[in-house]
């Protein structure tokens, strides 16, 4: 059985610049699944670093709004829209609200640093 409270989970600042807590990485934890899980927040006002993955990601809105960047495209976000990061493709998202804007992050196949690369500040 893998069970874990977030709140045991060590927060950092991410590449891409927003804060992260990893609640699942098969590669680390030793599980059978080909994702990981993360929980990611960022700061009113604040816009995470343009970046690619060589994996798929989805996002779940859990609070706050915010406009998704991917490649040429944008959209505004709110609480409970799931978005779909192609592989590759170039993205960031901004916290267009006045309270932090948390998300789950799906990585398949699970995150790897190597797997990343930062781009810019949008």
């Amino acid at each position: 059985m893998y069970i874990k409270n977030l709140n045991t989970c060590k927060e950092i600042t991410s590449g891409d610049n927003c804060r992260l807590r990893e609640i699942l990485n098969p590669l680390r934890d030793g599980l059978s699944v080909g994702y990981s899980l993360a929980h990611a927040s960022v700061g009113p006002g604040e816009t995470t670093f343009k970046h690619t993955l060589t994996s798929s990601e989805v996002y779940y809105i859990l609070s706050g709004e915010g406009i998704m960047y991917i490649d040429n495209e944008e959209q505004t976000v709110l609480e409970d829209f799931t978005i779909y990061i192609p592989p590759g493709s170039l993205q960031c998202i901004k916290n267009t609200g006045t309270e932090e804007l948390i998300f789950l992050c799906i990585v398949d196949p699970p995150w790897k640093a190597e797997d990343e690369v930062i781009k810019e500040n949008i």
